[in-house]
């Protein structure tokens, strides 16, 4: 049986045990513990008690502190090995271009990605994410070159792109060739702007395959692309995004699957509608490399309310998440006048200690 000091039994009220390992393991067992204790106090106690019980390794106590958060997370997410990082969690913010939209779309399109650009810098900025959807459709290496040019210029890093594709195509599919040359398109791409992510969706279930095939399809389709990525020096980085990434078990039971080092989550604040988002948060932050953050979450009803800036940080803190936390700003109001002010509310969240 497990024998607590005065202090362990002083920190178990408190939602923690003094045993707890220190440095990255402890804040995450702290993150994870307080999403549990959040929804049902004595079931995480029970949870970070069992953690303890025993000496474990690093390995198997991350493996065993992302189980105890996933209460309906069924084992097969055990096996996830969670990026290591050394130092402390230290966070550099972005803007999606995607937040434009609305005037970067289409032959009448208010804007240019220059101007985009030319704002994230306005905004203070340390980076900007460069979304597909708004590249011509002729894309040359000079045009790619130009951007990267204003982008130093400006003193901005390229954080990222994010491009559209669906794995879930069966082999041969005229449509799954489409997207797979796509995605190894974008590596390239990627690395002539010196952008280090791509955010990648899994796809859709088709008609007439079974999840089975489907969830296969999917892993052999970005373990394709995680090789051609390994060769040059760009992650792919899978976004929970509906169909089988709609929950943190289904995402991370992808995840499990494709082995390279070039490879983690695309972690999207705003895509978990359900009834325990921030648990959902907890649960998928070990493994993300990169982060976008929306100005609101949805329950199972899909009824919004404001995202909680403070509560992702902390999620994101007790991971060790260190990198890019880009604003993915989609509600109403002009972008130009509504993301800078979401910007400065998750900046002072983000550098609260």
């Amino acid at each position: 049986m497990l024998r607590e000091s005065g202090d362990a039994t002083r920190n178990r009220r408190h939602g923690m045990l003094a045993t707890t390992p220190r440095g990255p393991s402890r804040r995450l067992t702290i993150a994870i513990h307080t999403e549990l204790t959040r929804r049902n106090p004595s079931q995480a106690l029970t949870g970070v008690l069992a953690m303890h019980t025993n000496t474990t390794s690093r390995r198997q106590f991350l493996a065993s502190a992302a189980a105890a958060a996933a209460t309906a997370v069924v084992s097969s997410a055990h096996a996830i090995e969670p990026l290591e990082r050394v130092g402390k969690s230290h966070f550099k913010l972005s803007l999606a271009a995607y937040s434009y939209r609305s005037l970067l779309s289409g032959n009448g399109a208010k804007l240019t990605l220059t101007d985009f650009i030319q704002d994230c810098a306005r905004f203070g900025l340390d980076g900007t994410e460069l979304t597909s959807y708004y590249f011509p459709e002729e894309i040359t290496p000079e045009y790619l070159r130009s951007l990267k040019r204003e982008c130093f210029r400006l003193g901005l890093e390229v954080s990222g792109t994010a491009i559209r594709n669906d794995f879930g195509f069966p082999t041969g599919h005229p449509e799954r060739k489409k997207w797979l040359e796509h995605t190894k398109n974008w590596i390239r791409y990627a690395e002539i702007l010196s952008a280090p992510v791509i955010r990648i969706f899994a796809g859709h279930q088709q008609k007439d395959v079974s999840a089975e095939d489907t969830h296969r399809l999917m892993v052999e389709g970005m373990q394709e692309c995680c090789d051609v990525a390994a060769q040059h020096g760009v992650y792919l980085a899978l976004e929970n995004h509906g169909g089988p990434t709609a929950t943190s078990e289904g995402l991370l039971k992808l995840v499990r699957d494709v082995d390279s080092p070039w490879f983690g989550v695309n972690l999207d604040t705003g895509n978990f509608r359900s009834d325990r988002v921030y648990e959902e948060l907890a649960e998928a932050a070990p493994y993300a490399v990169n982060v976008q953050v929306k100005a609101t979450i949805a329950n199972e009803k899909r009824e919004k309310s404001p995202a909680d800036y403070q509560r992702i940080a902390d999620i994101l803190r007790a991971a060790n998440y260190s990198g890019y936390v880009v604003l993915e700003y989609e509600e109403a109001g002009d972008p130009r006048e509504e993301a800078p002010k979401e910007l400065a509310k998750l900046r002072s969240a983000l550098s609260a200690s």
